[in-house]
């Protein structure tokens, strides 16, 4: 059986050799290579990434989420906006979510992120400026949510890789939070 056949039916590579000697693609010594060539499928779990709010930044992470294995959700509590679900008690299983929340003016933001912060997700953060303190600071405070809690929401989200564009924006998250969950920095490779 080949290490195509065998990956295919879920099994580990394995580190044969063909009949050059060669090692082949996916094998065990380099399972990435057989995820870059298409032998193997990478385990992504229960992904879900909730982006938070419509707005040109969460239709982008929303449709890029799925090729990076994330189940993508649009939440926003108005219905009006077309997501597909106006709150966090429409979603199950969010042990391994990341919630990242694209527009820091909305009135919602602090029971938005409260609510987030109440239920067991992976990670949270909203989008802004690191220049300044932001919004959900003092709107989490005025619902008498903890200090502790408050400080678990990331911001700024994302690389810096000088984001302008909707696209950039949700690149740059994307790769972040793939970053945080590999637990690398996102800084260029380096030789080992």
């Amino acid at each position: 059986m080949t290490t195509t056949e065998r990956a295919s039916q879920g099994a580990p590579a394995t580190e044969e050799r063909n009949e050059g000697g060669v090692e082949p693609r996916g094998t065990a010594a380099d399972p990435n290579c057989g995820v870059a060539h298409g032998s193997l499928v990478p385990e992504t779990a229960d992904r879900v990434l909730v982006a938070v709010f419509t707005s040109p930044v969460a239709d982008v992470l929303v449709r890029w989420a799925p090729e990076l294995g994330f189940r993508a959700v649009l939440l926003d509590p108005d219905a009006a906006r077309g997501a597909d679900v106006t709150g966090f008690a429409d979603l199950d299983d969010l042990a391994d979510a990341d919630v990242v929340v694209t527009d820091h003016h909305r009135s919602e933001l602090g029971e938005v992120l409260r609510d987030a912060l109440a239920r067991p997700v992976r990670w949270v953060g909203v989008m802004g400026n690191p220049r300044h303190e932001g919004p959900h600071v003092a709107a989490l405070a005025a619902l008498g949510v903890p200090p502790e809690e408050v400080a678990r929401v990331h911001r700024p989200v994302g690389l810096d890789i000088g984001s302008r564009t909707p696209a950039e924006i949700a690149l740059s998250t994307l790769g972040g939070l793939l970053a945080d969950r590999n637990g690398r920095s996102g800084g260029p490779h380096r030789p080992r």
